[in-house]
């Protein structure tokens, strides 16, 4: 797997964002893909998931604001961000497994490849 990662960097409060992993050897396209996110001196937090089909999962605190995507073609994975909050900056990873039932969050431990993170710093 190669990911390339794009999006991302200085918003404002109010502002939309896309956040994009595309995997260049084309391999990433048959996992399940997903989203986490961290903010220094935390853990990596799950944020959204979506399985090759499109069944997706989100935690409740961006559901109605985030938007995951994915182009099986391209062998990619998106995160649409509308209404940015200041508790959205963090640096957000993709992620890729094949261990997830798509009832609840995908386990950080159960990744098989990570994102190398792409920072959303929010000014308000």
């Amino acid at each position: 797997v190669h990911i390339v990662e794009s999006g991302g960097g200085l918003v404002q409060a109010g502002d939309s964002l896309r956040l994009s992993c595309e995997d260049s050897s084309r391999t990433m396209g048959w996992y399940v893909l997903g989203w986490f996110r961290q903010v220094a001196g935390k853990e990596r937090e799950f944020v959204a998931a979506m399985s090759r089909f499109g069944d997706t999962y989100y935690i409740d605190a961006v559901k109605d604001r985030f938007t995951i995507s994915r182009d099986n073609a391209k062998h990619g994975i998106y995160l649409q961000i509308d209404n940015v909050k200041p508790e959205d900056a963090a640096v957000y990873y993709c992620a890729t497994t094949v261990s997830w039932t798509g009832l609840g969050p995908m386990e950080a431990s159960a990744v098989d490849y990570w994102g190398t993170g792409i920072l959303v710093t929010v000014s308000s």
